[in-house]
């Protein structure tokens, strides 16, 4: 910003203001002199209107000054900043929909508007955030009422006499099932929200990822092994990261977990890993049903789960919490995926000198 502009938006109180008070002030002072030399020319006014027309005079000037100088306060601040506090009022009881506009146009904006502008743009995002707030809460509501349906279902079921011993195991699987799922989206809130609100501190270490990624592939064995895919891995002896260990086994559990879980029985679940100069990669292909575009808009939006048909087997915030963990690492996930191909998600992690740049300031 240039410095005349700067000047510009700092000051309400322009110098032609000032150069009008002074202009006015030497003409006043002028119209004294030309009254003083008029009383000194009529010597039979007596003392009293000698004193009285000077003192009258410079009253007039006094309460003209003084009465423009209020207009211009009123104008200038008084009237903006009491619109501000009553648009501050209104969002302060939940109003988003305040608006306060410029006082100028744009090509003559001074501080006030640009408090203006800011103020109208933080409401907006408030609105945003309430708006995000009450469909969480909507969302959250909905994923619970699910499975304490089905628990209450079953609990009746198992009420009834005369049930089969295989009747029971059956109720009491699908019970625990979803005491499971149950457990899951809770243990998925509070961890998506102590990140985003910072209550994680991450633990940055170096260690294998090689290894971890091996470790995480290896609990998934009885899921292959039972729904017959065939798992391939192509990773490396050892790359070393320096990132938060705990926090990047969710994202690999998450994205490997998503892989076998969209794969039909004989299809393929591949994990690869390769290293390059200044980068990790890691991705997780499968052969599963693919994801259409209109659903890789909104894959890492909380509680969205494009294909329906497996929504028993999760909450929709699996990726929404992979996504913020990377992104506190400074690490980045994309996905590739077509309708009947399959989907493949790519990570790519910072060399550990590039992740040391980035602090936790998010």
């Amino acid at each position: 910003m240039r410095a005349r502009e700067r000047r510009r938006l700092e000051s309400r109180f322009p110098p032609s203001l000032f150069a009008l008070y002074f202009g006015v002030l030497l003409l006043m002072s002028g119209i004294h002199i030309g009254l003083v030399t008029l009383i000194n020319e009529n010597t039979h006014w007596n003392t009293v209107v000698q004193i009285l027309i000077p003192t009258l005079y410079w009253g007039l000037v006094a309460i003209g000054l003084t009465l423009f100088t209020r207009r211009q306060i009123i104008k200038t601040y008084d009237r903006p900043m009491k619109e501000l506090a009553k648009a501050a009022e209104q969002v302060a009881h939940g109003d988003f929909s305040v608006y306060i506009p410029p006082l100028h146009t744009s090509n003559r904006h001074d501080y006030l508007d640009l408090m203006f502008l800011d103020f109208n743009k933080m409401v907006a995002e408030l609105g945003s955030l309430e708006t995000m707030r009450t469909d969480f809460i909507a969302n959250v509501s909905h994923e619970i009422k699910t499975p304490l349906a089905a628990i209450q279902n079953y609990a009746q079921l198992l009420q009834n006499p005369g049930l089969t011993k295989e009747e029971q195991d059956a109720y009491t699987a699908a019970i625990l099932s979803s005491t499971r799922r149950l457990s899951a989206l809770v243990t998925n809130i509070l961890k998506l929200n102590k990140l985003e609100s910072q209550q994680i501190t991450p633990q940055f270490e170096s260690y294998d990822l090689c290894r971890q990624l091996s470790d995480c592939a290896l609990a998934f064995e009885p899921v292959w092994e039972e729904k017959q895919i065939e798992f391939e891995a192509e990773l490396e002896d050892r790359a070393t990261i320096h990132a938060d260990a705990s926090l990047m086994e969710l994202v690999w559990n998450n994205l490997l977990s998503n892989a076998f879980k969209f794969t039909e029985p004989g299809g393929t679940v591949t994990l690869r890993q390769t290293s390059e100069t200044d980068f990790i990669t890691v991705s997780v292909s499968d052969t599963g049903c693919g994801i259409s575009p209109e659903a890789k808009d909104h894959i890492f939006d909380k509680f969205y789960q494009g294909d329906t048909s497996h929504a028993t087997e999760g909450n929709g915030l699996g990726l929404a919490l992979a996504l913020r963990v990377l992104q506190i690492m400074n690490a980045e996930i994309s996905v590739d995926s077509a309708e009947g191909e399959g989907t493949t998600f790519t990570v790519r992690i910072p060399a550990r000198e590039k992740i040391e740049e980035h602090s936790y300031d998010e």
